[in-house]
């Protein structure tokens, strides 16, 4: 298959883009043009691409798949209002930027898996929560929100969509899990406010095992309620949810422990919730303090086997790689 992936030098894109083309893919990656240049060894070949303007390179025509990965960190720095300008950006005008291309195309792809977050569901407690729940309304949410139904705006172009919401991904490479293991290395780990927020984890190896399913099985549809940019939920289930989260979330102060013994170091200091919203403002309440007990429950229902569904077990496998 020839895939077309944005956002392929981030965490999750560059994992990807690397399994694809082991697995026989022809990797075409979206770089903006003045990034082609100085992109060094990578795997598949680059495609200019320019989000701003919609604009595609003629590489990137007859692709059978396109993975959208794009979108700057959310953990990047406090959330002012130029940082949530940015946030929004790189995701809805950059996927409202790529519908556009893909619409443009005579032959198109059958396939767009787009990249969301549980941060859709917003705080909810011990509420169990699947693709069909309803949205929250925090600044996460409405995010994800928008994020959505631009992706999901491929359908009327004849393309199968899958929203693949990401929970925490661990992996040695990146992402949260070096930013949690930090204070543990020096001795000053634990428990994050009251530690009764649930955590929905999963693998980057089993998000890399996902997104391949959802491309290649037709099957794949998922199921759940997306929502409209105004917020209002669809009366009826829609096709294309995933939430791509480990069978077994845990609550804070047992993720804590869990690590904490994996890393071999004591978990003896917790970090006081006023202390968090000190530091980080908005995002301590979003990322650190939210509770969200999120299950696969379309996954599952799809056949979808975990590489890695307990914690102790996967921080094993990771922390023992070099």
């Amino acid at each position: 298959m020839k895939i077309l992936v944005t956002g392929s030098s981030g965490l999750v894109g560059t994992a990807l883009t690397s399994a694809l083309a082991a697995a026989g893919h022809t990797v075409c990656r979206l770089v903006r043009p003045q990034s082609i240049g100085g992109e060094g060894a990578k795997e598949g070949f680059a495609v200019a691409w320019n989000p701003s303007t919609g604009e595609l390179g003629g590489a990137g025509v007859g692709a059978d798949a396109v993975v959208n990965l794009a979108g700057a960190s959310i953990a990047e720095g406090r959330w002012t209002t130029q940082r949530k300008t940015l946030l929004r950006s790189s995701r809805i005008d950059t996927t409202r930027a790529l519908v556009n291309a893909l619409a443009k195309m005579n032959a198109r792809p059958s396939v767009l898996v787009s990249a969301s977050a549980i941060g859709i569901y917003g705080d909810r407690g011990d509420e169990i929560l699947t693709e069909e729940s309803a949205p929250g309304t925090d600044f996460l949410a409405s995010l994800a929100k928008e994020w959505e139904a631009e992706a999901l705006k491929a359908e009327g172009l004849g393309i199968r969509v899958v929203l693949a919401r990401f929970g925490i991904i661990l992996a040695r490479e990146g992402g949260a899990l070096p930013k949690m293991m930090l204070p543990f290395k020096v001795g000053a780990g634990g428990k994050l406010g009251s530690g009764r927020q649930w955590m929905s984890w999963v693998t980057l190896e089993d998000v890399i095992a996902i997104l391949r399913f959802a491309i290649e099985n037709a099957s794949v549809r998922g199921a759940g309620n997306v929502a409209s940019v105004t917020g209002a939920i669809n009366a009826a289930p829609v096709r294309g949810v995933i939430n791509v989260v480990s069978p077994q979330p845990l609550q804070n102060t047992e993720f804590t422990k869990a690590l904490a013994k994996a890393m071999r170091r004591p978990a003896l200091f917790p970090a006081p919730a006023f202390a968090l919203r000190l530091a980080l403002g908005e995002m301590a309440d979003a990322l650190l303090l939210s509770s969200q007990r999120v299950t696969p429950q379309a996954l599952e229902k799809l056949g979808y086997r975990f590489l890695h569904a307990d914690l102790k077990a996967a921080l094993a496998t990771i922390l023992s790689k070099s």
